[in-house]
């Protein structure tokens, strides 16, 4: 445990820190099964929950809570799926 007050502070900032980032890395998570979940069941609303995603995506990076890389394999990925449904819906 830690015994200087500088130590405690830092336990203490470290630990609020450690709570935003879970929620905000969270919130990202559920936003891209959400959109996973319509791509499934071919939701209508499909294109305004992609956008929501990707830019739920974009403002964890710029929170600094990913990697920039790992936002864009994201985005990539969910792009592709997207595209797929959507081809997939117009052709039958």
């Amino acid at each position: 445990m830690a015994h200087t007050l500088s130590a405690k502070k830092r336990i203490r900032q470290s630990e609020k820190r450690k709570i935003r980032n879970k929620s905000n890395k969270s919130f990202m998570k559920t936003t891209v099964k959400k959109v996973d979940k319509a791509i499934i069941s071919n939701d209508p609303n499909l294109p305004a929950l992609v956008k929501a995603a990707v830019s739920t995506i974009n403002k964890t990076v710029r929170l600094g809570k990913i990697h920039r890389n790992q936002a864009a394999r994201k985005v990539s990925r969910l792009t592709l799926k997207f595209n797929a449904a959507m081809k997939a819906s117009s052709n039958s």
